[in-house]
């Protein structure tokens, strides 16, 4: 008994040494964005203020990659919820031949490195005569945000009583009727964990936006650059925190969304 307790004690003190060592540089950034010194990384800091936000806020560099990110992670979330609903609706009952294989390829963009999804993307969009630009980086965050979204939905329609759809139908309804009124408020939740997730994945994804961003610059980029100007690192340090805020803030909603249940995507992983 008392060598189970032993255990147990160094398994937590592991697992939060674990966290610990996970967070502590952003919690390092997260400080240094209110130091009064202009230096990198003067310890301890000399005081607290807010003025480097105001710094950073004023220059139009930044508005104009916050901006970017913004529509970019918008317009990829929306992509991935419509596509990655729909494909989940059509393959979660469905048998038929390369089911598997299917769902296989839809799986990869986010289990191969992002180099190799990166470079894959690019080729093709040379292949196809396309010029890097806005809507690039959108296909290609679209690309591993479908899978996000696919696998919260899919889970909550195997959750869903088959017994809903065929009692619509008995009732006279239509496929897009059932789907709409009985379907869709059903997954209502899921698609929203799945919208907020790929959203946060999409605002900071650097390697992908790297390889199809062409002369755009979105947060990600901007904060590679700003590794090369050691005296902007005040201000950079208050971006980044801008940034760990939009992605932690909707990764812990989708969390509590879906806390209790198996929608979440990746669960059980």
């Amino acid at each position: 008994m008392h060598s189970d307790t032993q255990s147990s004690l160094w398994l937590k003190v592991a697992a939060w040494g674990g966290l610990v060592f996970l967070h502590f540089p952003i919690a390092v950034i997260a400080l240094y964005a209110f130091n009064t010194e202009e230096a990198a990384f003067s310890f301890p800091p000399k005081g607290f203020t807010l003025h480097w936000f105001s710094v950073a806020f004023a220059r139009q560099d930044v508005l104009d990659a916050i901006w970017l990110s913004l529509q970019i992670a918008t317009l990829a979330t929306l992509l991935a919820l419509i596509l990655g609903t729909f494909a989940a609706a059509a393959l979660y009952r469905r048998s038929f031949f390369g089911k598997e294989s299917i769902t296989l390829m839809m799986i990869l963009p986010i289990a191969l490195p992002g180099i190799i999804t990166g470079l894959a993307l690019l080729s093709a969009f040379k292949q196809l005569g396309i010029e890097p630009g806005i809507m690039t980086i959108v296909i290609g965050h679209a690309t591993f945000c479908v899978v996000i979204v696919y696998n919260n939905v899919v889970a909550r329609l195997r959750r869903t009583s088959h017994s809903l759809i065929e009692a619509s139908m008995d009732l006279g309804a239509d496929g897009w009727q059932t789907f709409r009124y009985v379907i869709l408020p059903n997954l209502r939740s899921a698609m929203l964990a799945g919208g907020m997730l790929a959203f946060a994945l999409s605002f900071d994804e650097l390697i992908v936006t790297t390889f199809t961003a062409g002369h755009e610059q979105p947060l990600p980029l901007w904060l590679l650059n700003q590794l090369s100007r050691p005296r902007d690192v005040p201000v950079t340090n208050v971006v980044a925190l801008l940034v760990m805020l939009v992605t932690m803030i909707p990764v812990l909603l989708a969390y509590l969304l879906t806390r209790g249940g198996d929608e979440m995507a990746g669960s059980g992983k």
